[in-house]
């Protein structure tokens, strides 16, 4: 919808989903990467509740940041000439904020939150009291 009424395209090329999925999945499992390896961190010492918290509290404007930044690389391939770049370069932009603002901020962290330690399975950490 945003390519064909905001920037007026008339169509997309097929390999298009394929490249945005291949870009928003691996940048989304580094920001995952990087989040849950600092509450894993936190949760040896202070319990997986609340080594969410405290993870999420330490990580989580450098998260941000990085893909506001990000976001902001991938926008400028929108003003390119070049169709398929500008729907990758909107595609991908949108996509890290969506992650990084919603996802990593506010999904992640209440996912561990309900289900607490057993998050940790298979490790000697999932028996953990919080």
């Amino acid at each position: 919808m945003v390519f064909d009424h905001v920037f007026g395209f008339a169509g997309t090329d097929a390999s298009f989903p394929l490249f945005a999925f291949i870009f928003l999945v691996a940048l989304g499992i580094d920001y995952n990467i990087f989040l849950m390896t600092r509450v894993r961190e936190e949760s040896l010492k202070i319990g997986t509740r609340a080594g969410i918290i405290k993870g999420l509290t330490v990580t989580g404007g450098v998260i941000t940041s990085a893909g506001i930044v990000l976001a902001a690389t991938f926008g400028v391939l929108g003003i390119l000439p070049l169709v398929f770049l500008a729907e990758l370069g909107f595609a991908v932009a949108f996509g890290v904020l969506l992650d990084t603002i919603i996802v990593r901020s506010l999904l992640v962290p209440a996912l561990v939150r309900v289900i607490g330690p057993k998050i940790w399975w298979p490790s000697k950490l999932q028996n953990q009291e919080n």
